[in-house]
């Protein structure tokens, strides 16, 4: 089953977003910072990243820019999971290289979905 990386600096959207995942039979990791999440990327390979937008430091725009222009770790695909709704903002993750964008709080159904088929696009 998939790997997924799962970067958001709130234990709460952590805890949230692991348990759904795992109860469709992910397997998750975390980090708790945009800095961190690209140090995970770099380590552990996952299959996709859940990107939070709004962390202190290097938030997700900038760590998604950093993960998609990284030779090494360009096909990783990455789906941004955040509060920021504007349409400026989804088209400006998409330009940094996510694949999808979901606004929180996410539905399951729609998370699940949206992981699915960055996936099957990804193999």
């Amino acid at each position: 089953m998939a790997r997924i990386l799962i970067v958001d600096d709130s234990p709460t959207e952590l805890y949230i977003l692991k348990n759904m995942l795992e109860k469709h039979g992910y397997q998750t990791l975390s980090a708790g910072s945009g800095e961190e999440g690209v140090k995970k990327a770099r380590e552990e390979r996952p299959d996709l990243i859940l990107m939070d937008v709004v962390m202190p430091g290097l938030n997700g725009f900038q760590a998604t820019r950093q993960i998609s222009r990284d030779p090494e770790l360009s096909n990783i695909p990455i789906i941004i999971v955040t509060t920021k709704d504007q349409e400026t903002d989804k088209v400006w993750g998409l330009r940094q290289g996510a694949k999808d964008y979901v606004t929180k709080p996410a539905s399951e159904s729609e998370l699940i979905g949206k992981i699915q088929a960055v996936l099957a696009g990804a193999v």
